[in-house]
């Protein structure tokens, strides 16, 4: 089915339109108010590491521009505001609770409660103090029991105004890209390591959920990114094992320990095969832990990935193994002979297929292959392009406003289908700190002038408020 541009009727009552960012991407501050580094910090200081050698020291200053932000998603009539709490600010070194880093977070949850927008907390978007990954890091099963805590602290102060709690966003980037691939902080390339990371994100998740569960907490989840594997050729062996290989280090890796209180047979056997034992890494107990029941999931989606098993052909690049013009390890502990051929569709400056209806395709299928599939939010979904600024000021990205609208059409098409999504939240609000990409790659409906600091609402964010301007109130 297809639907023209789409309204707030398209969605069920209480359907929560938002944006989402990332603290160690947008507040800067780095060290200030007591925060010391993070493994991003520290990464950003390693020689080559980050393009241009950018760091999120100033990032777009939101630590003291966080009002003029809120104000900004009060104009664009946002429901809701997905944003991260940064461990190393609140608990620098995971030592004491920095009351500074707190009352940050207080003042801005305070805040979007005045601007009526609902606040949406992930306590963990990828900055591990720096500290802790010198004590092992992910890899070190201490971790997720330094998370807990770290969290409970977080509840304990934010947890009578703050309603929705998110564990973690997207572990495949910080456990494979940050311990297996190399690419991400801390920069390891250790696939034992990689694994270990997997297995202790779920295990600080579980722990997390059940404590905040016992503190009263309601509306917890965690948010996978995830894609659709699909083989080069359905009709050749190789890409086909290819595919099942690749959904398995993507998306059942993640999703069956939370959901099904198993790691998949097929994935064990897979790292088996390269000499990692998934037995000697989860201790008794653990997967009843991480089973904890969730009351959603998020999913953050950009694009699907088409893989083979084959070589690519001579001279060909695969952009999974390349970033900042460097050579990387395979992510895909296991798995390191993929390639990701291309199928000639439309690229965002990512150089990622632009491809809606693949979202739509992946949520239906997930209520399809999850009977207790709890209700469902995109929690990311958006896209790079390069702006350009507009005499008048203005920053007109026709492309980004047609990838996020097409996308919000998708997900209508998947509710029509019988998916239960609730919410959708744009990536990102702001143009910022892009990982390994620093400042070269602009995800935001707001541009923000490096320079200055000054914020200008593109015309996506203003095509992504008139899908829902206008609702009923409730």
């Amino acid at each position: 089915m297809s639907l023209d541009t789409p309204t707030f009727t398209s969605f069920p009552p209480g359907f929560i339109w938002g944006s989402a960012t990332a603290a160690a991407q947008i507040e800067g501050a780095a060290h200030e108010g007591g925060k010391e580094d993070s493994v991003w910090d520290a990464f950003a200081r390693v020689p080559n590491a980050i393009i241009n050698g950018d760091t999120p020291e100033v990032a777009v200053d939101h630590y003291h521009r966080f009002a003029g932000d809120v104000a900004i998603m009060k104009e664009l009539g946002l429901d809701s505001y997905r944003f991260s709490t940064s461990w190393s600010r609140i608990k620098p070194g995971d030592r004491e609770f920095n009351r500074t880093g707190l009352d940050f977070y207080s003042r801005l949850v305070d805040d979007l409660l005045e601007a009526g927008i609902l606040p949406w907390l992930t306590l963990y978007h990828w900055d591990l103090p720096q500290a802790v990954e010198e004590l092992g890091g992910w890899a070190n099963r201490d971790t997720a029991f330094r998370f807990r805590d770290y969290a409970e602290g977080v509840y304990a102060v934010l947890g009578d105004r703050v309603g929705h709690w998110t564990t973690f966003n997207e572990p495949f980037c910080s456990a494979l890209l940050g311990y297996g691939a190399g690419v991400h902080a801390p920069g390891r390339r250790e696939p034992l390591a990689a694994i270990q990371a997997v297995h202790h994100h779920h295990l600080a998740h579980g722990l997390t959920v059940n404590r905040l569960r016992e503190l009263g907490a309601q509306n917890l989840g965690v948010t996978y990114n995830l894609t659709n594997a699909i083989p080069a050729d359905a009709a050749d062996p190789v890409d086909l094992d290819a595919a099942r290989r690749l959904d398995g280090m993507m998306n059942r890796i993640f999703l069956d320990p939370v959901l099904r209180g198993a790691y998949p047979a097929d994935v064990a056997d897979d790292l088996a095969a390269v000499g990692i034992q998934l037995s000697e890494i989860v201790h008794d107990g653990d997967l009843e832990i991480i089973s904890a029941p969730i009351d959603f999931l998020g999913i953050n989606h950009y694009h699907d990935d088409v893989v083979s098993g084959h070589p690519l052909e001579a001279g060909a690049i695969d952009p999974h193994l390349v970033e900042n013009g460097r050579p990387l390890s395979s992510p895909f502990v296991g798995s390191e002979f993929l390639t990701f051929p291309s199928r000639g569709l439309p690229r965002t400056a990512m150089d990622w297929e632009v491809h809606p209806d693949g979202l739509r395709h992946l949520l239906v299928r997930l209520g399809h292959e999850y009977p207790n599939l709890p209700p469902l939010y995109m929690t990311e979904n958006g896209a790079a392009y390069d702006d350009v600024v507009s005499p008048d000021g203005a920053v007109h990205d026709p492309e980004r406003a047609a990838f996020i609208l097409a996308h919000v059409t998708a997900v209508a098409e998947a509710i029509a289908e019988g998916a239960d999504v609730r919410g959708y939240f744009v990536w990102s609000l702001l143009d910022n700190f892009e990982w390994a990409w620093g400042y070269d790659k602009r995800f935001g409906i707001v541009r923000v002038d490096y320079d200055t600091q000054e914020r200008t609402i593109k015309d996506s964010g203003r095509a992504f408020a008139a899908v829902f301007a206008g609702r009923p109130a409730e």
